[in-house]
Order: structure tokens, then C-alpha cells, then sequence
């Protein structure tokens, strides 16, 4: 059968896929519990706390404007020095910020959290899963690559699941003890069992000064980033799957930045029913409910709508994909780089409209009664960007020929 198929190509991906689902739920499991710690830390006796909203929109703005230059950098080390330095380097950047909250729940404490998580985000943010589905692309073979993304995102989905089981029933002060002690293990394995993909390239002018060194360092990322951009921009598809996942990007961001503190203000959720309704988003995904949130007139509508939108599961394998049939094998971490930037674009656009806009609707100066007015807002960028996918033209997908007629110009420029 088909998915025996599928599952066998997953095998050799076995000691990337555990600790990135280990990773994954260590993650997940501290999402429900961070309103109340932030809030309860900035805030203290309220449920609506301003300032913990525009904190989370400004470190989402500077991690947005850092990854549009990281995360293509990123994407190209992975193709030059391997996947494995760069996975063990990404993973291994949430464990600090976890360990300050474990450690103290003071507003000094979360101060320092959201400092040191703006840096981990930054390094970490999107990159894991676009390194990941590079280290993916060097194994699995072209028709079996959109299976196995959708094995993968199935497989974060089924983490994050887990990661709010977790949270559901630990206690409070035990979540973020498990979690980091889950995230150290996730380097510690990948060191030991993790083998790599590429072939490092080999290191040249050992003997040059340091300061010559920075210069060409500069230099070539500038000129490669330059390149990819190059590349993404001639090839029809690579260039409508970026407005496909600008737009929608802009869209989710807007919900994802805001929307445990509207459920918190707007019904006075705790972490028990965050973590409910997270199991349920990651259960069914949240497409369609992005207007029911905006438009909750009770408790349970998030409840119920978080359980409609299926086929939110297929947009990161779908374009992961798509990305990947449009690029050669060359250029893989270029490619998913170059996509995550434009996304990381969108992410630094989003909360500069949302934080504000949710702040405003939230309290008693709102010029009409729609606490959730900012969700919808974002849905209709996701509409925009549903619009974009439809134009894509399927047809040209897997054809290579203009992004090799665009590396021969440039190498024949150089």
C-alpha cells in the first residue's frame, strides 16, 4: 500500500525525525502556560495585560526583521557546512530562555526571558523545520517528497498534541522542569546518532587575517543571498509560493501572536483550557476557524471551531513541496531559506497592526464591540493568500530548466 510505502521512506529520517518530535513537544508544552506566568508576572491580579500584548509584538517585530537576514544565511551554511551543525545549533537555543522561568517567575525573570527568547527565536524560528526539510530533500527521492513532508508535518502536529497533553496534567511548576531536560536531550542525540548529508566544503585561505576574513565572509553571503533571490524571483512557481506564504504568514501570525491573551481577557482562560484548546487546533488545525475566533460570542465557539480546519495540515507540506520540486538538489537550502525570509518579512509586519489593534479592541475605548476584530483582520489576508495559491500553474512545477539557465548566467558572470 501507498502509505507502507511512505512510511519506509521515513526510516532513514528516524534520528532526525525523534528529536526534532521530542524538540517539538518540549515546545508545546509550555505554550498554555506562558499567559499565565507573563501575566501574571506584568500584570499581576488582572486578565488583560496590555503590556504583556505589546511585548509580544515587539519581540516578534525584531525577530521579524533579524530572520529576514538569518534565515536565508542560515539555509545557505546548511548547504555548505552541513545540516548537522546547524540543527545541533538551533535546537539547542530554547533551553536557556525555558531554564530563567523554571528557575524564578519575577517580572525581572521574565524580562530576561523574553530578551534571551528574542535571540533564540531568531536562530531557531523556522529555520529547524527548513534545515530539516533540506537534511529530508538530500534522502528522500523527488515523488516521494511530498509524502514524506506531509509524514513530518503530521508528526509536528501529533508533538504539539502531545506537548498540551503534557501541559493539561503536569502541574504548573513541573512544565518547564520537564521541558528543558527534553530539550537537552534533543542536541545529546542528534550528536551522537545524527549522520550528515553534505560534504563540508573545503576551508581556503587558512592563513588570511582575520579582519580580510570577515570582509569575504560578507561579501559571499551578500552575493548569495543576492543569487537565491535571483533564483526564487525567476522561476514563476518559486515566486507565487512566496506571496502564497507572505500572505498567509501575515494571516497566522496576527492569530498566533494574540490569541491566548484574547481567549484569556475575552473568557478568562487558565492554562488547563488553553492546553484543551491547543490539543484541538493541533487535532484539526485552525483554516476555518480564524473567523470564529474574531467573532466568539461565548466560551465554547473556540472550542468548537477549533476542531473544523483539516486542511490547514496540508499548507506547510504542500509548500515545502512545491518549493522543493521547483529547485534543483543544489539549491534546496537556498530555496526553503529564501521562502522562510519572506515569511520572517510578513511575521515583523504582522504585530507592528495586531498587538496594537487587539489592545485597542480589548479594552472600553473599542469603537464598536468586536473583542476579537484583530483575528479577523488577519483571516482576510489568509483569503489573499488562498487567492495567490490558486494561481499557481502545477503544471510547471517540477521543470528545473529556468533556475539552471539562471545559474548558468550568474556563473558566467562571475
Amino acid at each position: 500500500m501507498g502509505w507502507k510505502s511512505d512510511l519506509r521512506e521515513l526510516k532513514p529520517l528516524f534520528h532526525l525525525l525523534l528529536p526534532l518530535c521530542v524538540h517539538w513537544i518540549a515546545e508545546e508544552m509550555t505554550v498554555s502556560v506562558l499567559v499565565d506566568v507573563t501575566t501574571g508576572a506584568l500584570c499581576p491580579g488582572q486578565s488583560t495585560c496590555s503590556e504583556a500584548i505589546y511585548i509580544n509584538g515587539i519581540q516578534q517585530t525584531i525577530v521579524g526583521v533579524f530572520k529576514m537576514v538569518v534565515l536565508p544565511l542560515l539555509g545557505q551554511l546548511a548547504d555548505e557546512y552541513g545540516r548537522k551543525p546547524l540543527l545541533l545549533l538551533t535546537v539547542s537555543t530554547t533551553i536557556i530562555p525555558f531554564a530563567l522561568l523554571a528557575w524564578n517567575h519575577t517580572k525581572e525573570f521574565v524580562y530576561a526571558y523574553y530578551v534571551i527568547r528574542t535571540i533564540s527565536y531568531i536562530i531557531s524560528q523556522g529555520s529547524i523545520f527548513c534545515i530539516a526539510v533540506a537534511y529530508t530533500a538530500d534522502i528522500v527521492s523527488d515523488s516521494k517528497r511530498a509524502a514524506v513532508f506531509s509524514w513530518i508535518t503530521g508528526l509536528f502536529s501529533a508533538s504539539h498534541v502531545l506537548g498540551n497533553i503534557l501541559a493539561r496534567f503536569l502541574p504548573e511548576r513541573y512544565i518547564f522542569l520537564v521541558s528543558i531536560a527534553l530539550l537537552i536531550f534533543c542536541p545529546v542525540y542528534m550528536q551522537l546518532f545524527l549522520n550528515e548529508t553534505v560534504k563540508p566544503a573545503p576551508r581556503r585561505d587558512k592563513d588570511s587575517a582575520c579582519l580580510t576574513k570577515t570582509l569575504k565572509v560578507v561579501k559571499k553571503r551578500f552575493e548569495s543571498m543576492k543569487d537565491a533571490a535571483t533564483l526564487v524571483m525567476s522561476n514563476p512557481t518559486l515566486r507565487s509560493i512566496s506571496l502564497v506564504s507572505f500572505f498567509y504568514e501575515l494571516g497566522m501570525s496576527g492569530i498566533s501572536s494574540v490569541l491566548l491573551y484574547y481567549l484569556k481577557a475575552a473568557f478568562g482562560f487558565n492554562k488547563n483550557q488553553f492546553s484543551e484548546i491547543l490539543m484541538m487546533v493541533g487535532i484539526g488545525s485552525i483554516a476555518s476557524q480564524a473567523l470564529l475566533y474574531g467573532l466568539a460570542w461565548a466560551a465554547w465557539v473556540p472550542y468548537l471551531s477549533a476542531s473544523f480546519g483539516v486542511i490547514y495540515v496540508l499548507v506547510k507540506p504542500a509548500t515545502y513541496a512545491i518549493i522543493s520540486k521547483a529547485s534543483s538538489s543544489a539549491n534546496q537550502g537556498k530555496a526553503q531559506g529564501f521562502v522562510a525570509g519572506v515569511q520572517s518579512i510578513a511575521s515583523l509586519l504582522s504585530p507592528l497592526a495586531m498587538s496594537p489593534l487587539t489592545s485597542w479592541f480589548l479594552s472600553n475605548n473599542a469603537p464598536f464591540n468586536c473583542k476579537g476584530f484583530s483575528i479577523v483582520v488577519a483571516s482576510i489576508c489568509m483569503v489573499i493568500s488562498f487567492c495567490y495559491a490558486c494561481l499557481i500553474e502545477t503544471d510547471a512545477i517540477s521543470c528545473h530548466d529556468s533556475e539552471n539557465d539562471v545559474e548558468r548566467s550568474l556563473l558566467s558572470a562571475s
